[in-house]
């Protein structure tokens, strides 16, 4: 396993994150793939032994039950101050008005939550799953600022959205002399790279480490355009709203990884996540495992060095997509 810091902090994090929305309760989330508890345990521990110490997952997924799986594997498998547990606010965690959003009073309430669900004292990275539209910034800002110096948590980042609302995020923590974010949680792959135009200039710039979330394109860059259909595949809406399926250009994408995988006697996920490995300023792509195999593929992916005119013939047929992620 390799570590790096997270963007310009001191905290050394396995460049393999292990990302935990699939692990919880089907009955209790929109997503009918998901593992339960017993499925879900091996796979964290086979993590820890690959080396991996960062793990990210968020109160809303299956409404708190994969906070709760990923807290009591971790008790179980290794000592806190060893691994660096993520999770992230914002989501609907119940109904009412009060039940979703970055007020103040939902970000004071839900890290008491999600620590309670995590069995933990404090969580090392504290996230805001995309932006909320109807909170100041300012508000969400010194909400988050005022958790950091109680001791919940030990960063702060940020989920998905335009550059200008991180800027302005960046600015009013500035301003205030209030935590600033160290990390953003955004949507990268070969299939979709929109984040490349202005996100992350700004986060090199602002020494920002970038954790994308799905690398893989839901899986859509390790197998054959015009294989077979997977569970996820058929029934995760999120997914289908991402990606066209009948885009010639994502197409030319997914054949030249092929290519290139084929050239280097590698799996196609190996591919894949090495270009974004390669990324500045890419800290540690997420890897939403349901498989142990998924994880090994994952890790064996930071032997692999492209060479520059393998990552520009891996890129050169791109097309701009639509903004898609940021809601």
């Amino acid at each position: 396993m390799e570590y790096a810091r997270l963007g310009s902090t001191g905290m050394k994090v396995s460049r393999i994150c292990l990302g935990c929305m699939g692990f919880g309760d089907a009955t209790r989330w929109i997503h009918k793939w998901v593992l339960d508890e017993e499925k879900s345990r091996p796979i964290i521990q086979k993590a820890l032994e690959l080396g991996i110490n960062f793990f990210d997952t968020a109160n809303v997924y299956s409404i708190g039950v994969s906070e709760e799986i990923l807290g009591r594997a971790l008790k179980d498998f290794v000592r806190r101050d060893e691994v660096v547990i993520a999770t992230k606010v914002r989501g609907r965690m119940h109904e009412g008005p009060t039940g979703e959003g970055l007020s103040r009073k939902a970000i004071l309430s839900e890290i008491d939550h999600s620590l309670r669900r995590l069995g933990t004292e404090y969580v090392d990275l504290y996230q805001i799953h995309r932006w909320d539209y109807e909170t100041p910034i300012e508000e969400t800002m010194e909400a988050l600022h005022d958790v950091v110096k109680a001791g919940k948590a030990r960063y702060i980042g940020a989920s998905a959205m335009f550059a200008w609302q991180f800027q302005k995020a960046l600015h009013v923590a500035e301003q205030h002399g209030w935590t600033r974010f160290v990390a953003m949680q955004d949507h990268l792959n070969l299939l979709y790279r929109e984040e490349e135009r202005e996100m992350l200039p700004l986060c090199r710039a602002e020494g920002i480490g970038v954790i994308p979330y799905s690398p893989l394109a839901s899986g859509r860059l390790t197998r054959d355009w015009s294989s077979e259909s997977t569970l996820r595949s058929e029934t995760d809406q999120i997914a289908k709203s991402k990606y066209d399926a009948t885009a010639e250009t994502d197409r030319r994408v997914v054949e030249r990884v092929a290519e290139i995988a084929e050239k280097h006697g590698a799996p196609r996920v190996h591919i894949a996540l090495a270009w974004l490995l390669q990324k500045e300023p890419v800290t540690a792509p997420i890897i939403g495992a349901t498989k142990i195999k998924h994880l090994e593929d994952a890790v064996g992916a930071l032997a692999v060095n492209l060479t520059a005119e393998e990552v520009a013939y891996l890129e050169e047929p791109y097309a701009p997509h639509r903004i898609v992620g940021h809601q």
